[in-house]
This record gives C-alpha cells, structure tokens and sequence, in this order.
C-alpha cells in the first residue's frame, strides 16, 4: 500500500510510543493512535493526532502501522485478533516492541501468512532523545518496503540503520547493546558506592566517564576489528594486567565495607581466561570462555 501522504499509526502509548507519536507529528505527518489506557492519547490528540476507538480502526487508518508496546507476546495479543489482522492486510507493520530475533522470525511467518508487510526493529534511545539527532533505530527485513517508508521513518532520530533482509538481525543487535548496557548500568552503581565510600561526589563520577565517552566509543570499535579478524596478539595491554587490576577492586570493596559481587564476579571470568593462557592477549579475549559448550579455548 502505498503511501504518499506520510500516514502513519502508532499503537502502544507508554512513554517511548508517546514520543514515537510525538515525533511523527513535528514531522508534520498525520498520525492515528490508539491505547488500551485512552487517557495516555489525550496529550497527543491535543497535539494534533486522532484518536480511534479501537486497534482495527488504529491499523485501517494508515498504510504504516507502528507498534511499541512492551514486548512481542503483548504486541501479538493486540494484532493476532481477527478483525485487526483483518485490517492490517496489505498494510506495513513496523514491529518496535522489545523482542528476541526468534520472536521475530515467528512474527514474520505469521504477517507472511496473511499479506501483511513486516520490519522489526530497535530503539536505541530514551524517549527524550526520539525525534532528535541522538536517536538511532534498527530495522531489518525487506529492502523495498523500508525504502517506501524511509522517509516517515527518518523522523523518529538522527540514525536510521537497515540490519538487512534477516527480520531477526534488529532484535539481535538490540540484544547485543542491551548485553553492554546492563554491565555498564551495574557498573556505574558499583563505582558510585566505590566514590561515595571514598568521600568523592558522584557527579563528579558521571563527568568523568562523559570525557571518556569518545575513547569509549574506539574502543568499542577497536575490540570490534579484534574479535572480527581474531587479532588478540601484541596488546597496549594485556588481559592479565586488566585482570590483577579487577582484583584488587575485590579487595577495594572488602577494604570500603561495600559488596564485592560485582568485581568479584568480573574478577571471575578474567581468572578463567588467564588460567586458559590467554594473559599475554588482548582483553577482548576474555570472548573465548564466554563460548562456553559451542566452541572450546583457542
């Protein structure tokens, strides 16, 4: 279905649908929403959008529906009745719902079975951030359909990323990040009792790690490029050194009095690495004992 005039429905009014909605229409799109809990839309239909009744009258009034709710099941339990399938024939579904690339792959079959257009994606953002430079979306699955609705699309953040054809490729990198945010969030808490134990401001901490976020990011790449080509040898430094520092953070927050669960655990897993003889490495090859059963240490 083609779409010429930047339609477009949101489904799913939580903080990030509402600011998918909001973003639609700064960008001057028509925009239809619908919501289990109607007073979530209120905002949003004195901004301008129009508010239905009912999901099928949320999907039949655009050719692109985009649904953010909490996560695949809740999304399925909203379109996998008959009159809002019904309606979403013919249509595209942009599926921005937090998934795992299997829950993609079933939805897929699914909209395959009943002509309905799919692309699954991630948001990499918080809600403040969407409609802004800041805010980078993942999608994947087929290239003609994304390219008819791109230019809709490109108003929800500065970086808009096609994974590919494979409709579980966005879910999987959301996956990915998600992975690295989780040990950074525990991390940021854990170094935050460590100041606080120390008589440093924790506001200070956060600038801290704001000035490093530029090394951050090549470091990010440069482990990257060495898991990508296995070029573990001749580090600036070694796992093993990175390892006896990460120790002593066990005995630093034995020392402060603050649990030493966190390092403790990190500690851990670069032992492991060290005892298998991967000291003299680089420190992303800590990534051969997280293979666990599927591949042995090299």
């Amino acid at each position: 279905m083609s779409n010429t005039r930047g339609d477009v429905t949101v489904i799913g009014l939580g903080k990030m649908g509402s600011a998918l909605a909001g973003a639609f229409l700064r960008a001057g799109h028509r925009v239809t929403v619908w919501n289990r809990t109607v007073s979530r839309a209120e905002p949003l239909r004195q901004a301008g959008a129009v508010l239905v009744p009912s999901a099928a009258a949320a999907v039949a009034a655009s050719p692109l529906v985009v649904v953010c709710v909490s996560d695949h099941p809740s999304a399925r339990a909203i379109l996998d009745v008959p009159e809002v399938t019904s309606a979403l024939s013919g249509r595209t579904l942009v599926q921005l719902s937090s998934g795992t690339p299997q829950e993609a792959r079933d939805l897929e079959t699914w909209a395959r079975g009943r002509g309905i257009d799919l692309l699954c994606g991630a948001v990499l953002a918080w809600p403040r951030q969407i409609g802004t430079e800041e805010a980078a979306i993942v999608l994947s699955g087929p290239g003609d359909v994304l390219r008819r609705h791109e230019s809709v699309l490109r108003a929800l953040g500065g970086t808009l990323t096609n994974m590919g054809e494979a409709i579980g490729a966005a879910c999987a990198m959301f996956s990915a990040v998600l992975t690295y945010l989780a040990t950074h969030w525990i991390g940021f808490a854990h170094g935050a009792h460590v100041c606080r134990a120390e008589g440093l401001d924790v506001t200070d901490f956060g600038e801290t790690l704001h000035a490093l976020a530029p090394g951050l990011g090549q470091d990010a790449r440069h482990m990257a490029k060495v898991l990508q080509t296995a070029g573990y040898a001749n580090p600036e430094s070694t796992l093993e050194t990175a390892g006896n520092d990460i120790t002593r953070l066990v005995q630093l927050s034995q020392e402060d009095g603050i649990s030493d669960a966190v390092p403790r655990f990190v500690a851990g897993i670069f032992r492991q690495a060290i005892d298998a003889g991967l000291g003299a490495e680089e420190h992303a090859a800590v990534y051969k004992v997280l293979q666990g059963a599927r591949q042995t240490v090299r």
